[in-house]
């Protein structure tokens, strides 16, 4: 049984780790973790999540022991100290933060080469096969082709376009043959001349409580696909990441990804 430790414990996807933990059969809930300033600190978890186990509290983020792996879906500053606990000690991570940079990529890769760690913009079964289906149109279209992202998220989420757009985008550039940074369009406001076929066009909402919702358009002349990822609950993530740190006790040393944990690679 793989002992987890949560950073954020109390956030909204804390909350939903919590709660994976407990149905996934191969992990168990040890440790959840809050800053030390937390006003949570040594309250029973139970009374937020009642699926935690009643003999744990909220605990210092500061003070890891005795778990087997952590997982972190915090902000990317909180990720960076987080990491270096996990290195210090010894423990394998899963990590789910979106907006980072490519000093925080770097970081990532360094500690890599000390522990395993599962990095994913999204840890949705759906989303990964998604990923493959994308590289899949990319290929067999010719190139007479236009390539959109759309995606939507709650109000409060930060990041934009999100991980998963980025993803999915990504993973098109390279079924392509493109260096991603150098096709990716953000902001059309101010271009005024017509769409490239060589490029990924990115829009982005926010608004309400929508958890998730992605969309590749592939636009040719005369017809359209359209591939499509919607997440009704956090839970899907949060599942997702669980089965990954399952998967990953006793891993080597090195970065993987969701693809990795599918098998679908």
């Amino acid at each position: 049984m793989n002992r987890i430790g949560v950073f954020g414990a109390n956030g909204r996807m804390g909350l939903a780790l919590i709660e994976a933990a407990h149905q996934n059969n191969h992990t168990e809930l040890s440790a959840a973790y809050v800053r030390s300033s937390s006003p949570l600190l040594n309250i029973a978890v139970n009374q937020l999540n009642s699926a935690a186990p009643a003999t744990i509290n909220f605990s210092d983020e500061r003070h890891v022991d005795n778990i087997d792996v952590l997982i972190d879906f915090t902000l990317a500053a909180g990720m960076r100290e987080h990491l270096k606990i996990a290195v210090a000690q010894n423990i394998p991570m899963v990590i789910g933060t979106t907006g980072l940079n490519n000093d925080d990529m770097q970081l990532l890769q360094a500690a890599a080469k000390q522990i395993p760690i599962v990095f994913a913009r999204n840890y949705s079964v759906g989303v990964n096969l998604l990923l493959n289906l994308v590289q899949t149109a990319a290929t067999k279209f010719g190139d007479d082709l236009d390539i959109e992202i759309f995606e939507a998220h709650h109000r409060h989420k930060i990041d934009a376009p999100s991980g998963t757009a980025l993803a999915i985008g990504e993973a098109i550039a390279d079924a392509k043959g493109w260096v991603h940074d150098e096709v990716a369009v953000f902001d059309r406001s101010r271009i005024e001349k017509e769409k490239s076929q060589n490029e990924i066009g990115y829009s982005v909402l926010r608004g309400g409580d929508i958890v998730g919702e992605h969309t590749a358009y592939f636009a040719t002349s005369g017809e359209r696909l359209e591939l499509t990822h919607k997440a009704s609950s956090r839970m899907t993530f949060a599942l997702g990441a669980v089965r990954a740190a399952a998967w990953l006790k006793n891993k080597p040393a090195g970065l993987y990804d969701m693809q990795d944990v599918l098998d679908l690679k």
